[in-house]
């Protein structure tokens, strides 16, 4: 079985500017880039786990969601050696798509990348920086959960 480390992604991997689509903004919050490279030197998978309801609130696509993530991924290759294993995201907004089981604090998009990648949730890391972060983590069985601004 794998170990994860499950990251959310804005304002825990990079500066929450709202609803961030557009690849000029995107800034990684300091020191965060180290510790995603310090975990894939220990052997941990980097899972994105992130809510993006600008897409149901039609602030931006499903593609330039995709393309953002696929520029992290070559800015934190290219310019610190690592790079995220995969991304899970939530598009919902109940009060537009109606319920769905993959919003946090729902553990559907953690349950999914376990099935996905065979990964130990009990030998998983989950940081993030609200609440919710940390329901959903608990839900799936991750018992290791931390605050960003508790570990830069």
């Amino acid at each position: 079985m794998s170990k994860a480390v499950f990251f959310d992604r804005d304002g825990t991997i990079n500066v929450d500017t709202g609803y961030l689509h557009e690849p000029e903004k995107l800034r990684f919050i300091k020191g965060v880039p180290e510790l995603i490279q310090r975990y894939r030197a220990e052997g941990y998978l980097i899972i994105v786990i992130t809510n993006q309801s600008g897409i149901a609130r039609g602030l931006y696509t499903l593609k330039q969601m995709e393309q953002l993530h696929a520029i992290m991924n070559d800015r934190l290759r290219r310019e610190f050696g690592t790079q995220i294993d995969a991304f899970y995201y939530c598009p919902h907004l109940p009060e537009i798509t109606g319920e769905c089981r993959c919003r946090k604090p729902k553990p559907g998009l953690f349950l999914d990348a376990m099935k996905d990648f065979n990964i130990d949730m009990s030998q998983s890391i989950s940081i993030g920086d609200s609440l919710r972060d940390e329901q959903a983590s608990r839900a799936a069985g991750v018992n290791h959960f931390y605050y960003i601004h508790n570990l830069i």
